[in-house]
């Protein structure tokens, strides 16, 4: 029944809400406990650098989060061209990352950070006794045409969040991952997010956001099982890009098929809490479109802060059909 009222709408001009302009995705989120911690490792193991350090407060940030009563200390930080988002709740202090949390469960997301050098990568993760969550860098098998040479290892930051460092081979990936010289670490190349149905998902962040498809690929075998440490892994991968920006990747475990669902009752202030910035040209137009297709709100509707220290003055924070937070700014 979605699907069809969104192909309705999609039919009558008033569904997609950037497709008359291009997206971006300016900024890929989490929420951290405590923020001198996180900062040193994103700066220190993974050589980002700060660019903002702000703190927010007051009734049209709550409103925005859907958090009550909220103050966080909000920082960025830029690798290469792209960018990344901590959030700590200095109140009230939200929930922790299950500790028995799966790659397959649905509240999983990552950013994959593009590195020049694989061996020379891991060596500075063991280097700073990161916690594993990969045994060790998978080099994907040759028998998959759109994967086969990537090297990939999965890792946790100090919240326990999980991510991953990537290297693509020559003839795959974005030209400017290939450019001789440059750092170890170059820059965020895609969000990955579990999808219980990748149609669905492919209904939300192409269809009603105007994301476009850029790649597809069904990944399976030893390489993937212990990549994602989940015995049995097979999953269908779905890569999306906006104009400009990290990509978003879907993963849907086609086996196995017992990931569970994003908790109902999770808020941005909990540790689990990832959230994706896209920018759009009309918040208003963008509002519309996401509430004729039943999306769930966590604001009330579009915000309007009182200043523009986030990097934005209008937005609203929506989830996507799997619970996975979703960020629409407005930006002309």
């Amino acid at each position: 029944m979605r699907r069809l009222l969104l192909v309705l709408l999609l039919a009558s001009g008033t569904a997609s809400a950037a497709s008359a302009q291009p997206l971006a995705v300016p900024v890929v989120g989490m929420t951290v406990s405590d923020m001198e911690r996180a900062v040193a490792f994103y700066t220190r193991v993974l050589s980002f650098r700060t660019i903002s350090d702000v703190e927010v407060a007051g009734s049209a940030y709550e409103h925005l989060q859907g958090v009550f009563p909220a103050r966080a200390r909000v920082v960025r930080l830029r690798l290469g061209d792209e960018e990344l988002e901590l959030t700590e709740y200095l109140t009230p202090r939200g929930q922790p990352v299950p500790a028995d949390s799966r790659s397959e469960d649905r509240w999983f997301q990552h950013v994959a950070v593009i590195v020049r050098d694989m061996d020379s990568a891991y060596a500075v993760l063991r280097r700073f006794h990161v916690e594993h969550a990969s045994p060790e860098p998978q080099r994907l098998p040759d028998w998959n045409p759109n994967a086969g040479g990537i090297r990939a290892f999965y890792f946790k930051d100090p919240d326990r969040h999980t991510l991953e460092i990537l290297w693509f081979p020559p003839g795959k990936g974005a030209a400017k991952w290939h450019r001789a010289g440059g750092p170890l670490f170059l820059g965020i190349d895609h969000t990955a997010i579990v999808a219980g149905s990748t149609d669905a998902s492919l209904a939300f962040y192409r269809d009603l956001l105007g994301m476009r498809v850029a790649g597809e690929s069904e990944n399976y075998g030893p390489e993937q099982e212990h990549l994602n440490a989940v015995f049995g892994a097979h999953l269908r991968i779905t890569a999306l890009r906006a104009a400009d920006g990290p990509g978003i990747e879907l993963l849907e475990y086609l086996a196995p098929r017992d990931g569970r669902p994003y908790p109902a009752d999770a808020r941005p202030n909990d540790l689990l809490h990832w959230e994706t910035t896209v920018a759009a040209p009309d918040i208003e137009r963008a509002a519309r479109a996401l509430r004729a297709a039943g999306t769930p709100f966590v604001s009330a509707g579009p915000v309007t802060l009182t200043d523009s220290q986030l990097g934005f003055r209008r937005a609203l924070l929506v989830r996507d059909p799997d619970g996975h937070a979703v960020r629409v700014v407005e930006r002309r």
